[in-house]
């Protein structure tokens, strides 16, 4: 999901909800303690220089009950953090939560809460980097039958 997309949506919310990969709902007593820009410059494992540049929100869980964060505040805190940081609000967000370790998520809107999507590995050089592709795995039962060419008991093949 893209900045843009969340600006737009914020203003039609009542609060603020994250839902995590697995349905649980983030604590409403959460904070955004940071919203920036992570830039990533590295080289694949094929040789190839690649840079990645992501709007990250860091979310975290307070003992401060008493607080929750509304749309307006949320949506206040960007427009700062894109004056000061000159975001481009058409770049994608990911997503900081800490569960047993600090995961890093993807995001989508259910019409409700943000959604936390799990993100995953994946080698970006497919074609240069020696690992041959999978091949299709096939059930014995699912591969077509030619009676001619086959023994059949009594045929004298075996």
């Amino acid at each position: 999901m893209k900045l843009s997309e969340i600006k737009s949506l914020l203003p039609g919310l009542d609060n603020v909800a994250f839902t995590l990969p697995d349905g649980t709902q983030v604590p409403e007593h959460f904070h955004v303690t940071e919203v920036g820009i992570v830039n990533k410059h590295f080289i694949d494992c094929g040789g190839t220089t690649r840079y990645e540049t992501k709007v990250n929100f860091q979310l975290w869980n307070a003992n401060d009950y008493e607080h929750r964060l509304k749309p307006g505040k949320l949506l206040h805190i960007i427009n700062l953090c894109e004056q000061k940081l000159s975001i481009n609000d058409n770049l994608e967000v990911e997503v900081e939560y800490q569960g047993n370790t600090i995961g890093k998520y993807a995001l989508d809107f259910d019409g409700a809460s943000f959604v936390l999507v799990s993100t995953v590995t994946d080698c970006l050089a497919k074609d240069n980097c020696g690992v041959p592709p999978q091949k299709q795995k096939l059930s014995l039962k699912d591969l077509p039958v030619n009676t001619e060419s086959c023994c059949t008991p009594g045929g004298g093949c075996c």
